[in-house]
C-alpha cells in the first residue's frame, strides 16, 4: 500500500513537470494503472496542458478509470470559464461515450462562443445525443451555419453528416435563408451528407 502510495505520489508530480515528455508518460502510467487519486489532477491538467498529444493522453487515462467517479467530475468541468478546460471536459465525455453524460450544459455548449469549445460540443451531439432530441440538436445546429472560417463550417457540416437523414429537414429549411454564407454553408452540408466521403465544398466568397 505505501509502495502504491508513493507511486501515485510520483505519478503526480510528473504530471506537472516542465518536460511533455515526461507528462506523456506520466499520463500513460495514471492510465495504465488506475488510482483515483490521479483523477482531480488528470481533470486540472486537462484544462491547461498546452501539448496535444499530453492532453489526449490525459483524456485517454481517465477513460480508464471508473466511470462513474469520472463523469460527475469531468462534466463539472463544462462550465469553466476556461474554455479549453470545457473543451477538454466535452472531449473526454465522447470518450467515455456513457448515453447519460448527454445533459443540457453539454446541449448549450453548442453555441460556445469559442470555437474548438463549440466544435467538440457539435461531435459531442452528433454522437451521443438520444434519438427523442435529435431535431431539437438538429435545429440548434442550423443557428450555427455560416460561423467562423472553413475548418468551422467543415466541422459543423461533419457533425450533421454523422446525425444523418433526421437532420436533413432542419438542413433545407436554412437553405432559404436570406443570408447567401448560410444557404451555401446548408447546401454544401447537404451534399456532404449524401457523400460523407467526398470533400467538404464551400466557397464562402461565392456565396
Amino acid at each position: 500500500m505505501t509502495d502504491q502510495h508513493t507511486r501515485t505520489d510520483d505519478v503526480i508530480r510528473a504530471l506537472r513537470a516542465p518536460s511533455s515528455t515526461t507528462r506523456l508518460r506520466a499520463a500513460l502510467a495514471a492510465g495504465t494503472d488506475p488510482e483515483p487519486r490521479c483523477i482531480a489532477v488528470l481533470i486540472e491538467r486537462c484544462g491547461v496542458e498546452p501539448d496535444f498529444y499530453v492532453r489526449d493522453m490525459l483524456t485517454w487515462a481517465l477513460t480508464r478509470h471508473d466511470v462513474d467517479t469520472v463523469l460527475p467530475a469531468v462534466t463539472a468541468e463544462l462550465t469553466s470559464p476556461n474554455p479549453q478546460a470545457r473543451s477538454q471536459a466535452l472531449h473526454t465525455i465522447s470518450k467515455l461515450g456513457d448515453p447519460e453524460s448527454w445533459t443540457p450544459t453539454v446541449e448549450a455548449l453548442m453555441t460556445d462562443p469559442d470555437d474548438e469549445v463549440a466544435r467538440t460540443a457539435w461531435r459531442v451531439a452528433a454522437a451521443l445525443a438520444p434519438a427523442t432530441e435529435v431535431r431539437a440538436v438538429a435545429a440548434i445546429l442550423t443557428s450555427q451555419f455560416g460561423r467562423g472560417g472553413p475548418d468551422v463550417h467543415r466541422s459543423l457540416s461533419r457533425a450533421f453528416a454523422e446525425i444523418g437523414d433526421a437532420a436533413l429537414p432542419a438542413v433545407r429549411q436554412s437553405q432559404t435563408s436570406s443570408d447567401p454564407v448560410v444557404r451555401g454553408h446548408a447546401v454544401a452540408t447537404e451534399a456532404l451528407m449524401r457523400d460523407p466521403e467526398s470533400s467538404f465544398a464551400f466557397d464562402i466568397d461565392a456565396a
